[in-house]
């Protein structure tokens, strides 16, 4: 029995979405560290909700209503990352409007490209191409991933593509407060448990569904 398009493309991104988990449960066995122990008041959840969405935090979508709020801790040259890519993109179509989708920066040390792709996401951001730049490192990471060569060249090339001002998006590049708004985004990452990426956050509560089926069913539930 043929598939129509429609069912491929729900297998494919279930089965994407399904290797994410396997990946993340096999850290979890081996060892992450759990989340913190919070400290005890109003303050100590107002301040996690500080460190989960700050003012300059990416938004991918916004709900109005402000009911269900989903925070993602990504590095651009995580796979695991990117096999989650296309499920995150699928939430967002099937809850436009009613979730708020937030991207925190989260450059694992020991990707060598990580940290420069964080920062031209982050120059692009400032000419107003943060999504698209975005989707861009990931769509392309095969071809910059998981190599011991820097990359600045090859995200130039993307900015270019992207139709941005060159000169500013150097300046923004090279500039050291870029790197150090991604540092901001690592440091509340840390201070929540992230130890390793995609790390998932749903009002405020770190969830590791495993299957994309679990993750809407938490979305449902945050919704009711």
């Amino acid at each position: 029995m043929k598939l129509n398009t429609n069912a491929r493309i729900s297998i494919g991104i279930a089965a994407a979405f399904a290797l994410v988990v396997a990946i993340l449960l096999a850290v979890n066995a081996a060892g992450n560290d759990p989340d913190p122990a919070p400290a005890a008041g109003a303050s100590a959840d107002v301040d996690r909700h500080e460190r989960l969405v700050r003012p300059d935090s990416h938004k991918l979508n916004v709900a109005p209503d402000g009911k269900a709020t989903f925070v993602e801790f990504l590095d651009f040259e995580c796979e695991s990352c990117r096999a989650a890519f296309p499920a995150i993109e699928q939430l967002r179509k099937d809850y436009a409007g009613k979730v708020t989708f937030v991207v925190r920066y989260f450059p694992i040390p020991s990707h060598f490209n990580a940290e420069r792709a964080a920062r031209a996401v982050e120059a692009a951001s400032q000419q107003g191409k943060f999504e698209q730049m975005y989707q861009k490192m990931y769509e392309t990471q095969t071809e910059w991933g998981e190599k011991k060569v820097p990359a600045d060249d090859r995200f130039r090339g993307f900015a270019k593509d992207l139709g941005l001002n060159l000169a500013a998006w150097d300046k923004a590049y090279n500039d050291p407060a870029t790197l150090e708004r991604i540092k901001r985004d690592v440091a509340d990452g840390e201070a929540l448990g992230v130890s390793g990426t995609p790390t998932f956050f749903l009002n405020g509560q770190k969830i590791q569904p495993e299957s994309l089926q679990d993750l809407t069913a938490s979305i449902d539930a945050a919704l009711k």
